[in-house]
């Protein structure tokens, strides 16, 4: 007998006791957070919590507003109305010092290919009052046996990596990385997972991804947000999200005269006792398929799409897409 289960791999996250007041600190707050552009809207009062060494995935289709979002927080764009706080300040007034306390990898890569990549973050660090040894932070990324070679000779992944260094190399509190292992292949994806993990596990970075990945949210979030149409419209860990799917457990097995069988469940326990009753010993091939992550967002994104509250879908009218270049 087997039995398959879909079952989340993210890292558990702090819990917020009354000893550890790091698990309780919110740092990203925002309360009816709304922008319009003209008379478009395109977030319709988002409210979102972040907390300190925590990795949160905002999910979202192209338009849904995820990009508006994390200019406003990363102090790139103003809001229309609404409270947002980030380490204490508000983004759109922060000033050099709040600006060094972030770090951003976005979707494209630095142009930086002549420079030799431990130059270029020596280059990088000479910015900040306390940064990193370079040494020690090519060594975290994996990157020493290439210190001495041009960038534009990186592998795709490598060049990736070299993006979180000089991201980090000023030691910030908070890291946005937006859809950062697009076009890897699934080594590279995996070490760079790991380096994620890492930086939130003990260096205690906070991390706001941002990806169409749905596997990858699954095994790097604590929390995950959902945004459709400038609403976040359901959020919690990858195990809560994927037991609110709408779509029912699968449960398959082979009956005892050869027949494969397949039957849809709210209650695939209850199901599968059942089976064990009515034949009175094992059940060939059995398998059970329990709703995922990507049902939850699928069902959400089908059911949410089209109805923004002006008639509109978010993120048309614009001035910038989804997507975003260094």
């Amino acid at each position: 007998m087997t039995t398959t289960e879909h079952l989340p791999t993210a890292r558990t996250a702090p819990e917020a006791t009354p000893g550890n007041t790091a698990a309780r600190q919110a740092v990203v707050h925002v309360r009816d957070l709304r922008m319009s552009y003209g008379d478009t809207t395109i977030l319709h009062g988002i409210d979102l919590d972040i907390h300190r060494g925590e990795i949160f995935a905002l999910l979202g289709p192209n338009g849904a507003g995820k990009t508006t979002t994390v200019e406003i927080l990363e102090g790139f764009r103003q809001c229309s109305a609404g409270e947002v706080r980030v380490l204490g300040a508000d983004p759109a007034r922060g000033d050099d010092s709040w600006r060094g306390r972030i770090g951003l990898v976005l979707q494209s890569w630095r142009d930086h290919g002549r420079w030799q990549v431990a130059e270029l973050l020596k280059h990088f660090a000479t910015y900040y009052p306390n940064p990193r040894d370079p040494a020690e932070l090519l060594a975290l990324v994996g990157l020493t046996k290439q210190a001495g070679r041009q960038v534009n000779h990186l592998s795709g992944g490598q060049r990736r990596r070299l993006d979180v260094a000089l991201a980090i190399v000023g030691r910030p509190e908070l890291l946005f990385l937006d859809e950062p292992t697009t076009g890897f292949d699934p080594e590279a994806r995996r070490d760079f997972h790991e380096l994620v993990e890492r930086l939130a596990r003990d260096e205690g970075v906070t991390i706001l991804l941002t990806t169409h990945d749905l596997v990858e949210a699954e095994r790097l979030a604590d929390r995950i947000a959902m945004l459709v149409n400038g609403r976040i419209g359901i959020h919690g860990t990858p195990t809560e999200l994927s037991r609110r799917a709408a779509a029912q457990a699968e449960v398959r097995w082979t009956a005892a005269d050869g027949t494969a069988r397949t039957e849809r469940t709210a209650d695939p326990s209850r199901l599968v006792w059942e089976l064990h009753q009515h034949t009175g010993g094992p059940i060939a091939d059995l398998e059970v398929r329990r709703p995922t992550l990507e049902d939850t967002y699928l069902h959400m994104v089908h059911r949410e799409a089209g109805d923004g509250a002006d008639g509109t879908e978010a993120g048309a009218g614009a001035p910038e897409g989804e997507e975003r270049a260094a």
